[in-house]
């Protein structure tokens, strides 16, 4: 009870209680804060992550203007009962060519980060069309609309600026990537066009949406069909001085 009542002098007087909040409230940002002055990097480097290809920032970038976050997460924590559902859990490398990142806060949907592979462009098709043809019980809406959405060279255009944004950012885009950003553009769905994994390995090259043209389809697919790739967490060893 001599405890409880000491407590009880402090929720009763406003000051010692702002003062001592304070306190507690410093004393933790300190313990958070101060040990990354010490850190030349705060996001550990992992092998195989890369900026994303023109056609994949076109993806992101629809996949951003539909709200997609709102619905599906694109981070899995480090709990049993996630890692055993989705896979590894989220490192910061792989967020960090974000602008906003896509963690999100509400799953309506699954978490989308290990999403790449899982299934064919033929279901993410169709997915996009009727989600309940795939998933009887998904409230998600249809977005069959990018399917008669075709991309243009001026498409092509605004996606090698906000790269040129990008790099001033720190993304490693090199030069040739930035000459070459508009013809990568339309060849990362011409499998028999110029070889866009010279400069953006692990980019998957093919037509997604199986239409002679290019679309909004293809590109938010070539988006998530990348989503958790990169890495690759069978020869992945964390840095324990992080």
């Amino acid at each position: 009870m001599g405890i409880l009542d000491h407590h009880k002098k402090i929720e009763t007087h406003a000051t010692l209680l702002l003062v001592l909040s304070f306190l507690v409230v410093t004393i933790g940002g300190i313990v958070q804060i101060v040990p990354l002055f010490y850190l030349d990097n705060t996001i550990e480097k992992v092998e195989g992550m890369r900026p994303y290809s023109p056609l994949e920032l076109a993806g992101r970038e629809i996949y951003v203007r539909e709200g997609c976050y709102v619905c599906h997460s694109q981070m899995i924590r480090p709990m049993r009962d996630e890692v055993e559902r989705y896979g590894h859990y989220s490192l910061a490398a792989e967020s960090m060519y974000d602008h906003p990142f896509q963690w999100g806060s509400k799953r309506t949907g699954p978490d989308l980060a290990r999403l790449g592979g899982r299934y064919s462009d033929d279901w993410h098709v169709q997915h996009m069309i009727d989600p309940r043809a795939v998933v009887p019980e998904s409230i998600m809406p249809s977005y069959g609309f990018m399917m008669n959405r075709e991309l243009t060279r001026t498409d092509a255009e605004h996606i090698r600026d906000l790269m040129s944004v990008y790099r001033v950012l720190g993304h490693p885009y090199t030069d040739e990537m930035m000459d070459l950003a508009v013809s990568d553009f339309f060849a990362q769905v011409d499998e028999f066009g110029d070889d866009v994994t010279e400069r953006y390995p692990g980019a998957q090259q093919r037509n997604f949406d199986g239409q002679p043209q290019l679309t909004e389809m293809d590109a938010i697919i070539a988006y998530m069909q990348m989503l958790g790739t990169l890495v690759d967490f069978d020869t992945f060893v964390p840095d324990a001085s992080r």
